[in-house]
């Protein structure tokens, strides 16, 4: 039985379906099904899985709900299973979706997706010729989907910042060092936050990601440095200049790099 606050209508094929496997690429999670379409989930920023009786991991910002609270608050969808297991999806700012498709890892948006970090990394020689094709600035490539899927906002800066790359050094300009080492960032920031469940009490505590949120002139990283912002990517970057440089060393950025 489905319980939802989508329109049903939606939703009405997956009766009486068996869910086979759970996937995910990028940003884009699915239940692969017996027979019949495949219901997908983007939660945004702030959406969340649930259980009926178990802990939900929450976005950082969000108050922890009470698992014996159920529905859970602003839940959009509910299924309930055969064996009485209950699985919801909420999301408090709406920006997350639900929908239905026949073949999800081929069909768009999984299919004009890039590489998976996590999943399926690039080689080092392929993720460089991956960046020289990129005339645009590193940040805004990280957070390009069609180049690297799942990457967002926090993860992209951290990977600069163990990297030391400043972010809108232009991809194409990277050294093969830097390369090297932003290759690897990548992979470890990515694997690190998958293992500890994205937990950010068990991240380490000489990642930025602790000391990013306050943007005031006394936000300093783990070592004391100053944290700094701009604008890059059409979001918020934070950095540290002392170590990433207070400006690109690729200098002034082509427009291209804006697009």
């Amino acid at each position: 039985r489905i319980v939802c606050q989508v329109p049903a209508a939606r939703l009405v094929a997956l009766k009486g379906r068996a869910v086979k496997q759970c996937k995910r690429w990028g940003k884009q999670l699915w239940f692969e099904m017996n027979q019949g379409p495949s219901p997908m989930f983007h939660l945004g920023m702030t959406g969340s899985f649930h259980v009926k009786g178990k802990k939900s991991l929450k976005y950082v910002r969000l108050k922890e709900d009470d698992p014996r609270t159920w529905p859970p608050k602003f839940c959009k969808v509910e299924f309930q299973m055969s064996d009485g297991t209950c699985f919801a999806m909420s999301d408090p700012r709406r920006f997350g979706r639900i929908s239905l498709s026949q073949d999800p890892a081929k069909q768009p948006p999984v299919s004009k997706m890039g590489f998976d970090p996590l999943i399926k990394m690039p080689t080092l020689t392929d993720f460089s010729i991956q960046l020289e094709r990129k005339r645009r600035d590193i940040k805004a490539t990280l957070l390009d989907q069609s180049f690297a899927a799942g990457v967002g906002n926090w993860v992209a800066d951290e990977v600069l910042y163990q990297a030391a790359i400043h972010p809108q050094e232009m991809a194409n300009q990277l050294s093969a060092k830097e390369v090297k080492k932003l290759h690897a960032s990548l992979r470890k920031v990515v694997k690190k936050a998958c293992q500890v469940n994205a937990d950010a009490k068990k991240f380490p505590r000489s990642w930025l990601f602790h000391y990013r949120w306050g943007k005031g002139k006394t936000a300093k990283d783990s070592k004391g440095r100053e944290i700094r912002f701009l604008t890059s990517g059409g979001r918020t970057s934070a950095f540290v200049p002392s170590l990433q440089g207070s400006r690109p060393k690729s200098g002034v950025r082509r427009a291209s790099s804006l697009s």
